[in-house]
């Protein structure tokens, strides 16, 4: 006796299409033109077709599950999770959800072999990595993940020779952004608080953004005014310190991070430096505590929702063997108090 049950075979016969296809556009396959995956959709809706998960990954060895892996970042309280981040995983987690995805949310030091750990055990059918660490150690453990053949993207800047598929966002552009308008608002000895090193390669690019916009004003960076700071406002303190004490005089300070930032501002605030009379200061990240800093800070928006999407699909489309094209987020530069007025 035949269930009354709708089947995908079902929805194939009335469009006019293969199961295959009807397949691929139940999960929104870009492979299947967009008039054709709305039809499909409507033949079952009528139908009342549900996908039977449960069944589907048995017949396909997949858990409907992507495994989201966090850097554990020193913070100031106990969560180990750079704020910016959190912002993003929220995105992530909608988009997975939207995907009919489960998400998978771990610490990344918490394994040392995340293909087994995740795709081999068929815990997950695929892994996001937000944050690094030092690079040139993690490369490493990138180039283990693609001879294992695993399927991954990076939110960090694309690297040469970088394995895997990596989105980012526009660090050059941003920056180069941000010290032009500190350049427009009359600044002319601009510092440059984060690393700018191979190990931290969206630092490096940023400061190859402000290096940039200092040449075409004819300028050129000063060595003596970058100071190494990695994405907390303690490490942002000490370079804003470092930077009072070096002698040289400056009228304003790129950050690479707001963290670095506000840990900048502090240090100018205790040496009775005015901000911005006295120094402007731009961050990079937008993070939600920015607009409500004292005073609040000038900083190069990441576009997170529009990240949080992007790792997801393109993820998604890498587990089903579709094309993946490399993917670089515009930023905008929002401006407030900490930079003053022209």
């Amino acid at each position: 006796m035949k269930s009354s049950k709708p089947t995908s075979l079902d929805i194939a016969h009335l469009s006019g299409v293969s199961q295959a296809t009807v397949s691929r556009a139940l999960r929104d396959s870009p492979l299947v033109q967009p008039e054709t995956r709305a039809r499909i959709k409507e033949i079952a809706r009528e139908l009342h077709y549900k996908v039977d998960r449960s069944a589907a990954g048995l017949r396909t060895q997949r858990s409907r599950t992507l495994a989201l892996l966090l850097f554990e970042d020193p913070t100031a309280d106990d969560s180990q999770i750079n704020p910016f981040f959190l912002s993003m995983l929220g995105h992530i987690t909608r988009a997975a959800a939207r995907r009919k995805f489960d998400l998978l949310v771990s610490f990344q030091q918490l394994s040392d072999d995340w293909h087994a750990e995740y795709e081999v055990s068929n815990r997950a059918d695929g892994i996001i990595l937000l944050g690094y660490g030092d690079y040139v150690s993690y490369a490493e453990r990138l180039h283990r993940l693609a001879e294992a053949q695993a399927h991954f993207v990076i939110w960090g800047p694309s690297v040469e020779n970088q394995p895997g598929h990596s989105l980012c966002c526009d660090n050059n552009q941003g920056a180069y952004e941000a010290t032009r308008h500190l350049l427009e608002l009359g600044r002319r000895s601009i510092a440059f608080a984060g690393g700018a090193s191979e190990h931290c390669p969206e630092f490096q690019h940023r400061y190859r953004g402000y290096a940039q916009a200092l040449a075409e004003a004819g300028m050129k960076a000063d060595a003596r005014l970058q100071f190494d700071a990695q994405s907390h406002e303690e490490e942002g303190h000490v370079a804003g310190l470092r930077l009072l004490e070096c002698g040289v005089p400056f009228d304003a300070v790129f950050a690479a991070s707001d963290l670095i930032a506000f840990g900048v501002i502090r240090a100018l605030q205790e040496n009775g430096r005015r901000v911005p009379d006295d120094v402007a200061v731009v961050g990079f990240d937008d993070i939600s505590t920015a607009a409500y800093f004292n005073p609040p800070l000038t900083t190069v928006q990441q576009d997170t929702k529009l990240a949080g999407e992007l790792l997801v699909d393109h993820l998604i489309k890498l587990i089903d063997g579709d094309p993946v094209e490399a993917t670089r987020v515009r930023p905008r530069l929002i401006v407030r108090a900490s930079c003053g007025k022209k």
